[in-house]
């Protein structure tokens, strides 16, 4: 089994991105290699019900698969289990379905349509299509991962504070002040939630989002150690650290 840990950011319903960073990483590591899935699977990209469905079947294979809980996610099964429509922090006035926030997308995928409909017919329909499996994956899905000198989580942390303190919140939805914090943390985060052009490594953590929600490609990336390399169709290209504060 390969040492090293792959990752893979943000992918926002995008099951074509997904499927072309599964086989890259195959490529340089093999079938037996430690995948870490950041979070936000869901949302945006035309397929959510699609992604879910290889991971689901990834991990029935007994793939060493690790699925963090990204804010996006959160926003499912917010809906399903408890009909709340409005769980955005950043944008708290429009509903998950409201394409600016991508859940209209991930119910088309299930069948549901969302234009110009109540609130409750949406949510009646979507808990009708959407397979208890999912709602229980999604639900039960882990905010971090520590692996040795590294530490994954979808939004980041809250620096200083003790890792088993650190709030859902914060690991799904956190910017400030983890992006602009200059100093080491305990560990090298790996992260995504805060979009960008292309991935970025920052000394003290890394920013694995780069756009895929936005239809940038989705870019997987390969750690051995705190050293990290992205996995493009040419092989590896090493990610230096550029902090860039």
């Amino acid at each position: 089994m390969s040492a090293a840990s792959y990752v893979i950011g943000d992918i926002h319903g995008q099951r074509a991105m997904l499927e072309d960073a599964l086989a890259r990483i195959e490529d340089d590591g093999g079938a037996e290699a430690k995948v870490v899935f950041l979070g936000d699977l869901l949302d945006r990209g035309p397929d959510s019900r699609g992604v879910i469905e290889i991971i689901l079947e990834g991990i029935a294979q007994g793939r060493d698969w690790i699925v963090l809980k990204g804010n996006h996610d959160d926003y499912l099964s917010r809906f399903l289990d408890q009909g709340d429509a409005h769980a955005s922090k950043g944008h708290p006035e429009l509903p998950w379905f409201d394409p600016r926030l991508g859940g209209d997308a991930t119910l088309a995928s299930y069948g549901v349509e969302t234009g110009g409909r109540k609130i409750c017919d949406i949510l009646a329909d979507a808990c009708a299509a959407v397979p208890r499996a999912h709602r229980d994956f999604i639900a039960g899905l882990p905010l971090w991962h520590e692996a040795g000198s590294l530490l994954f989580v979808h939004a980041g942390i809250r620096p200083g504070v003790p890792l088993a303190e650190q709030s859902a919140e914060d690991l799904m939805w956190i910017r400030e002040p983890f992006l602009s914090w200059p100093e080491r943390h305990p560990w090298l985060v790996v992260h995504g939630h805060t979009a960008l052009d292309f991935p970025h490594h920052y000394g003290n953590r890394v920013n694995l989002d780069g756009g895929a929600g936005w239809g940038r490609p989705l870019i997987p990336a390969v750690f051995e150690g705190r050293h990290c390399w992205l996995l493009t169709g040419d092989g590896r290209m090493r990610l230096p650290a550029n902090p860039g504060f």
